[in-house]
């Protein structure tokens, strides 16, 4: 399940922005223009973080973490603001918030942001497996390379991947691997796992998948 964020942000350009950048990096993202669209939905059980700007209308970021924190008080806040002064920094601190990024600010900068408090307060809940240099969302069924970035994998690759990972150094049959990846019903070639096989190594080279030739295949 994707992580649920919400930007309340009144620069329509900058939300737009900010809600592609997030994303692009898996999240799903709830965005909202002024202080009435967001509050509305402070009550949503689903949230795992909300992106405020301290100016919204005739209200503020403030005064929206003041209704945020009555009704979900663990719920991770960033602010973000034109103003860069200790005072509101103090105020949000004060308030309740996890973090503060001044405008004009990099997107990937606060989307390292966002990753660092995600992982921090949901790390129990979903934490990345690490093998051959990849990182693996489970939950999110999203793999990433030495970089950072994500390697699209079609549903029977992550589910090969997955099986491999979940149990490195156990050799399987071809048609074992049908059986827990294709299921017992199907009725097509054995080839289709040497053919799902070369996709997976062509997109992650450095996952160390021997083959046991006469045999099938293991991960070393």
């Amino acid at each position: 399940m994707k992580k649920v964020i919400c930007v309340v942000e009144d620069e329509k350009d900058l939300n737009e922005l900010v809600k592609r950048y997030l994303e692009k990096e898996g999240y799903e993202v709830r965005s909202y223009l002024t202080f009435d669209e967001a509050e509305i939905h402070t009550s949503d059980e689903d949230i795992h973080l909300w992106i405020l700007d301290i100016m919204l209308d005739d209200k503020s970021g403030f005064d929206l973490i003041e209704e945020i924190r009555m009704k979900s008080p663990n719920v991770p806040v960033i602010f973000m603001s034109a103003r860069d002064k200790e005072f509101d920094r103090i105020i949000g601190l004060e308030k309740g918030s996890d973090d503060y990024i001044t405008k004009p600010f990099s997107p990937k900068e606060l989307v390292l942001r966002v990753n660092n408090i995600i992982k921090r307060t949901y790390r129990e809940e979903n934490p990345r497996i690490q093998i051959d240099g990849y990182q693996i969302d489970e939950s999110q069924r999203i793999v990433y390379d030495e970089k950072g970035h994500e390697i699209e994998l079609t549903t029977k690759e992550f589910d090969l991947m997955m099986l491999f990972v979940k149990n490195r150094g156990t050799a399987f049959l071809r048609e074992q691997i049908l059986e827990k990846v294709w299921d017992v019903n199907y009725f097509g070639s054995d080839r289709v796992v040497d053919d799902t096989l070369r996709r997976l190594r062509k997109k992650m080279p450095n996952l160390n998948i021997h083959t046991i030739y006469g045999y099938g295949y293991r991960l070393g």
